[in-house]
């Protein structure tokens, strides 16, 4: 029997064991799509206790506490931090099976250098432990970023973001990490929504351009495209969480737009006619600037109302949704192939169903770049050993796996940089089974090379970043 957690925790053969410990164990970290802030990297945000660190603003850690019949105020309400804390630590034992949990065990370990088994008894102990290291110097903001070898991360923000934070990052030539902005116009797509004239205005104010008409808007995100070019910015993002290609003329855009600045009801082919046009725009621009664009497809988002009237948006009431949309990517994909405009881009799904048709869709479109078209990290719901290992495997029964750019974190914690750890020691799992079973070749050299390509290696040249 093999012990809970230990160095070769996850890696099941001798081969896996060289391979994740020779090759890929220290490989530093670019974590390209995050939901960090520039503004706490910036001011090097310090945390008073491990609540604030570790539970706040975790959606994942927030539905389990629910899943378990904790009551909101021990989760998003009032009750202190320690109480809060001392719920989790009652929450973590019924994880099994759950990522969570090896989650849990790794960033106290690798962070804390706790390797107690948190329950209910040791809660007010592992607090006091935990509080103790948050104090020091060393687990101030970027300390945390430098110690988990973390050379460049890539924010998520609104066009209307001014950057200055990242601006502000940039020039502090004692913080070496690079603090990249992340271009995410959902805003923009969402004409059905009562606040998109209300975002329109407020683009108007920022991109300093008078917006009178579609092309005018138009020019205003272009505009906004520029300037996040110009501070370092080269992905973008898109949550696309219904259908969103449906043809549409200039003139058809154009009176769609007119009649959402005068607040006058959007049906759902409009709203799904403007979304295609924008994006198709979109896709044209960052393939003019050489970015990367990612696809965030499949999210069912605020689903509660009593929970979300209650304590807002985003708030951990999300799941999969089940619409189809192979249609909608190729025609997509296919819009901007024409005319040799579709940009480098970055596909995830968030339904498990869909892998192999995301996959192979990928195929369709690759070319003059490699890795052009990538099949994204197994993603939310999917973050976990079994979607990571369906997600690789699936990569490399349709696609090429060593042009694969690799982990992400896709979270608000610091801590969760572990994550890319459960990964990497999930993929040397793979090919060490590979090897061991006469698949691949015994090439040690050859395949850490592969191992460490797509542990940093290639995002960086998908990017065009040099560290």
């Amino acid at each position: 029997m093999k012990t809970f957690m230990d160095d070769n925790f996850l890696l099941e053969t001798e081969t896996a064991k060289t391979l994740y410990h020779d090759y890929i164990k220290h490989m530093p970290i670019f974590d390209y799509h995050c939901h960090l802030t520039a503004k706490e990297i910036a001011e090097d945000k310090r945390f008073s206790n491990i609540t604030e660190m570790w539970l706040g603003g975790d959606h994942y850690k927030w539905r389990m506490l629910r899943a378990k019949g904790i009551s909101e105020d021990f989760i998003t309400g009032n009750k202190s931090d320690k109480e809060k804390f001392i719920k989790w630590a009652e929450t973590v034992p019924h994880l099994i099976g759950n990522p969570l949990f090896h989650w849990t065990y790794l960033e106290l370990r690798r962070c804390f250098g706790i390797t107690d088994i948190l329950n209910h008894e040791n809660a007010e102990d592992i607090w006091e432990k935990c509080n103790y290291e948050i104090q020091k110097d060393s687990f101030s903001t970027r300390s945390i970023i430098k110690q988990f070898n973390v050379r460049g991360l890539c924010t998520t923000d609104d066009p209307l973001d001014d950057l200055h934070y990242h601006k502000e990052i940039k020039e502090d030539d004692s913080f070496d990490v690079k603090v990249l902005p992340t271009f995410r116009p959902d805003k923009a797509l969402n004409i059905h929504l009562e606040e998109f004239s209300d975002w329109v205005h407020r683009l108007e104010d920022v991109s300093g351009l008078s917006i009178d008409d579609y092309d005018s808007f138009l020019d205003a995100i272009a505009s906004r495209v520029d300037y996040f070019h110009e501070v370092g910015c080269r992905l973008s993002d898109h949550g696309l969480d219904s259908p969103f290609f449906e043809q549409v003329t200039i003139e058809e855009a154009r009176q769609i737009f007119k009649k959402a600045m005068k607040r006058q009801s959007i049906n759902d082919k409009e709203a799904i006619q403007f979304r295609t046009g924008i994006l198709t725009f979109l896709g044209k621009l960052y393939a003019d600037k050489g970015w990367a664009m990612q696809l965030h497809i499949g999210g069912l988002r605020n689903t509660n109302t009593k929970m979300i009237e209650k304590i807002g948006p985003n708030t951990g009431f999300e799941s999969m949704a089940d619409f189809t949309y192979a249609d909608d990517l190729v025609s997509f994909l296919d819009e901007l192939e024409k005319t040799d405009e579709l940009p480098k881009t970055i596909i995830y799904n968030l339904n498990p169903r869909d892998n192999y048709m995301v996959a192979s869709m990928a195929g369709n479109f690759q070319g003059n770049i490699s890795g052009k078209i990538q099949f994204g990290t197994a993603w939310w719901f999917n973050d976990h050993k079994d979607g990571m290992e369906n997600q690789i495997k699936t990569l490399a029964n349709v696609g090429m796996l060593t042009k694969f750019v690799g982990m992400l974190t896709d979270s608000r914690s610091l801590l969760s940089y572990t994550r890319h750890e459960y990964f990497r020691r999930i993929l040397c799992n793979i090919l060490g089974h590979w090897v061991e079973n006469g698949e691949i070749p015994n090439d040690m050299d050859w395949n850490g090379k592969i191992l460490q390509d797509i542990a940093f290696n290639n995002i960086c040249r998908y990017l065009n970043l040099k560290f």
